[in-house]
C-alpha cells in the first residue's frame, strides 16, 4: 500500500463567518492540486473555531465563587477558570503547575482534556480573548464537506483535529474530535489476523490515526491547518461521529 500526505499551503487568516470549504477549495486550486476520489482532509480545530466565531473576551467574564476558589488552588486567572467551567460538565483534576496551573476537565462533548480545550495561542489579532472548541465538531466537519462538494463537485472525507495529552504518556498528539464520512473505527472483531487467528476485541481508531498523522505536517509555527491524505483505504459512512470515541463513565478505567 502507498499513502501520500501533503499540507495545503497558503490558507489565509481565517475570520469569523468565513466559509472554510470555499477557502480550502480556493487554496487547493491555487496550489495546482486536483481532487481525487477517496481524498481525506484533516482540518485543525483552531481554524474551525475561528470561522465559527468561538471567541470569548476575558474582559467580559465574571468569575463566580467556584472559579475563584479553583483559581487560588492552581494559580490560573479566575476568568479563564470560569470559561473552563462554562465549557465543562465536570472537573477531574486541579494542579498548581507552571506556567499558570492545569485544570483537567470533562468537556460538554465528553472529552477529558486540559482546560476544556480552550486555547490562547496563534489567535492573531484576538489578544485578550479565548478560543473555545466548536459547538458541534461533527457538524463542523459536515459543513466543510458540504461546502467543498458544492464548489468542487467532489466530497472528501473530513476529520477535525485537536491536540490532546494522553493518560500515562508524556507529550501531545492530534486526535479526531469531528468527522464527516470517516468512521472513527475500523472494526476487526470476528475477522482474522495475518495468521488466521480470529480477533475478538480489536477496534482500530481510524479517524484518530488520520488526525495523529496530520500532526507530522501541521506544525505549530507553520500555519498549515489543512492536511490532505491520498491513498487511504476507507469506506464512507453516513453516520460518522467522533462522539463514539467517548467512553461511558462505567468503562472509564483511567480515573
Amino acid at each position: 500500500m502507498r499513502l501520500e500526505i501533503f499540507s495545503l499551503d497558503g490558507i489565509p487568516e481565517v475570520l469569523p463567518g468565513d466559509d472554510l470549504g470555499e477557502l480550502i477549495q480556493r487554496t487547493f486550486l491555487k496550489c495546482g492540486h486536483v481532487w481525487e476520489d477517496g481524498d481525506v482532509i484533516a482540518v485543525a480545530q483552531k481554524v474551525v473555531s475561528k470561522s465559527e466565531g468561538r471567541f470569548r473576551r476575558l474582559a467580559d467574564i465574571v468569575p463566580d465563587a467556584r472559579a475563584l476558589e479553583i483559581s487560588t488552588r492552581c494559580g490560573k486567572d479566575p476568568r479563564k477558570v470560569q470559561a473552563i467551567l462554562d465549557e465543562s460538565v465536570d472537573v477531574v483534576r486541579i494542579v498548581a503547575a507552571p506556567p499558570d496551573g492545569i485544570i483537567i476537565a470533562r468537556h460538554k462533548h465528553g472529552w477529558v482534556c486540559a482546560n476544556a480545550g480552550i486555547d490562547e495561542s496563534n489567535l492573531g489579532d484576538h489578544e485578550g480573548e479565548l478560543l473555545l472548541l466548536p459547538v458541534d465538531p461533527d457538524a463542523s466537519a459536515t459543513a466543510i464537506a458540504d461546502s467543498i462538494e458544492r464548489v468542487a463537485g467532489i466530497r472528501p472525507g473530513v476529520v477535525v483535529t485537536d491536540t490532546f495529552g494522553r493518560p500515562w504518556r508524556k507529550g501531545l498528539v492530534n486526535i479526531a474530535i469531528g468527522s464527516d464520512g470517516i468512521d472513527p473505527f475500523v472494526d476487526w472483531v470476528g475477522k482474522a489476523d495475518a495468521y488466521g487467528r480470529l480477533l475478538s476485541v480489536t477496534q482500530q481508531a481510524f479517524a484518530d490515526e488520520v488526525a495523529a498523522s496530520s500532526g507530522l505536517l501541521m506544525v505549530k509555527d507553520g500555519n498549515c491547518p489543512v492536511i490532505v491524505f491520498r491513498g487511504l483505504q476507507w469506506t464512507r459512512s453516513a453516520n460518522a461521529s467522533c462522539r463514539r470515541y467517548v467512553r461511558a463513565l462505567s468503562e472509564d478505567l483511567f480515573q
